[in-house]
Formats: C-alpha cells, sequence, structure tokens
C-alpha cells in the first residue's frame, strides 16, 4: 500500500496517539471521586465518602412480603367527579340505544361546488406573442 507520508512519520504519529490515550486513561482513573456507600453500609477505616441518600428506598423483600401499599383514599370531590362521569357514560350509553337498530344519523347536507377558478384565469389571460424575439 503506498502511503502519503514515510513510514517512520506514520509510527510516531500512531505512538502519539497511544501514548496520549493511556494518560487520559489513567488521569480519570485518578481523577475520581470516592466510592459511595449503600444506606446501611458500614463506613470502613479511612474512607471519607459520604452514604448515599435513599429516601424512598424499601428492600423489595419487604414489598414482596406485605404486597403493594394500599392505594389513597379518594376525597369528596373525586368521589363526586367519578359519580358523575358513570352518569354522563350511563346516559350516553341510553342514547345510543335508543336510535333504531336500521337508523342512522342524517347525513351532513352536501358541500357547495367550488368555483371555478382556472377558467377565469384563462379567460383573464393575455394570448402569448406570436413569434418570439430573437
Amino acid at each position: 500500500m503506498q502511503w502519503s507520508m514515510p513510514h517512520r512519520v506514520l509510527q510516531a504519529v500512531a505512538g502519539l496517539i497511544v501514548l496520549i490515550a493511556l494518560t487520559s486513561f489513567v488521569m480519570g482513573i485518578v481523577n475520581a471521586p470516592g466510592r459511595g456507600r449503600l444506606p446501611g453500609e458500614r463506613a470502613v477505616k479511612g474512607d471519607d465518602a459520604a452514604p448515599i441518600v435513599a429516601t424512598e428506598a424499601t428492600p423489595l423483600s419487604q414489598e414482596r412480603i406485605e404486597g403493594p401499599p394500599p392505594p389513597t383514599p379518594l376525597t369528596d370531590e373525586q368521589k363526586a367527579k367519578l359519580e358523575a362521569d358513570k352518569e354522563a357514560k350511563a346516559e350516553a350509553d341510553a342514547a345510543a340505544k335508543a336510535v333504531p337498530v336500521g337508523q342512522t344519523t342524517a347525513p351532513p347536507p352536501p358541500a357547495p361546488p367550488a368555483p371555478d377558478k382556472v377558467g377565469e384565469i384563462l379567460q383573464n389571460a393575455t394570448p402569448p406573442p406570436e413569434e418570439p424575439p430573437h
């Protein structure tokens, strides 16, 4: 294969890229923050990392034993709204059943035809010149 640069220059550039990649990897490891602790985990000597705060955490085993928490009770306003929705649905169902089986609602009247704009444009257009100019 024919390269545009000498082989030695290509090797130097490849070595420089590898050196930069390794240096950035090592700097990422060195500058990484300390490992955090989970709730209930004991601190190890010399460990200055703060525990992770998980306010709503519950062990899975506890939820499996007790089951999911009970739903929150509905307020009077929410109960009234649910009743109103049920009544509205019942009325809509009754109205739908009141229409006889073979009868449908009247179709909407047909839309008036659109005016013929193309004909007007053709009538008002000026005819092209007889001979094109040279």
